[in-house]
């Protein structure tokens, strides 16, 4: 499927609602977004779209990264969805669940995986893992972190266990965590990370949450994604986008492809079918 032309669409569409997804999509392989994404992010606003990142990462993260409070925010791949700085929706893993997946983490690295931990509350993100290869992996996802030494006595309303491994996930520490799927989402998020969530929580009924809180149709939201964790928000919304970049089986799943998170992707795609020049 090549990347839509999207010039030649004969009507623009009565966008109200815009969800781009960051890693993979808005920001590039360096983790940078665009110059230009900060004059369209205004003029989106100044017109009524509400823009909504969605992420694994935490909200506190997407909000230091984004800098404003105008925006709906999706954070933890949908366990956390706020609006106006407050929490529009919380879908939280089960106590129980979140400290069996740390102690079946804790077995895997016994036995020789080379895997850690990021349980992720609704007050910040925990970690017993302090060594600095892992922290570098962990501390560009979570603005608010906390060195613990046990995981197992946090108390906090866990929104999912990320499981970060140093391997390939789909191989490694998603497999062998695919016991959790009768009690929770286990979802490959990226090449390194797992997360094990509540069952309610996807990008997809976060985004819905969105549309049913702004009175918006599937019609009038475009979306943008790139991994297996965007497809649930993709098929949400009418104008859906996989990346360039993304991987095929999310590519078969949205409408269109716009041109790779490197080509500023977003961006473009979002001022063709606006029409904004």
């Amino acid at each position: 499927m090549p990347p839509i032309d999207l010039p030649r669409l004969a009507v623009v569409p009565d966008v109200r609602l815009v969800a781009v997804d960051m890693d993979g999509s808005l920001l590039d392989d360096a983790k940078r977004i665009d110059p230009s994404f900060w004059p369209l992010l205004d003029t989106l606003v100044a017109r009524g779209v509400t823009v909504c990142p969605a992420s694994g990462r935490q909200y506190a993260t997407l909000r230091r990264q984004m800098g404003r409070d105008d925006l709906v925010y999706v954070a933890e791949n949908g366990a956390h969805v706020v609006r106006d700085g407050a929490a529009l929706a919380v879908h939280g893993l089960e106590a129980r669940v979140a400290r069996d997946v740390v102690r079946r983490v804790r077995r895997l690295t016994t036995a020789g995986a080379d895997l850690g931990v990021v349980l992720c509350g609704l007050r910040s993100a925990y970690v017993e893992r302090t060594d600095a290869p892992f922290l570098a992996q962990c501390e560009p996802y979570y603005a608010l972190l906390e060195q613990v030494p046990d995981l197992t006595a946090v108390e906090d309303t866990v929104l999912k266990v990320a499981v970060y491994d140093f391997g390939p996930a789909d191989t490694g520490a998603g497999p062998a965590l695919t016991r959790f799927g009768g009690v929770a989402r286990v979802l490959v998020s990226g090449e390194h990370w797992v997360d094990v969530m509540s069952p309610d929580a996807d990008k997809g009924h976060a985004l819905r949450d969105v549309q049913r809180a702004l009175g918006v149709g599937p019609d009038q939201t475009v979306a943008f994604g790139d991994y297996f964790n965007d497809i649930g928000m993709l098929e949400a919304a009418h104008w859906s986008f996989a990346m360039d970049n993304a991987h095929p089986d999310v590519r078969a799943r949205a409408r269109f492809v716009a041109p790779s998170n490197n080509d500023n992707g977003v961006v473009r795609t979002l001022r063709a079918l606006l029409r904004l020049g």
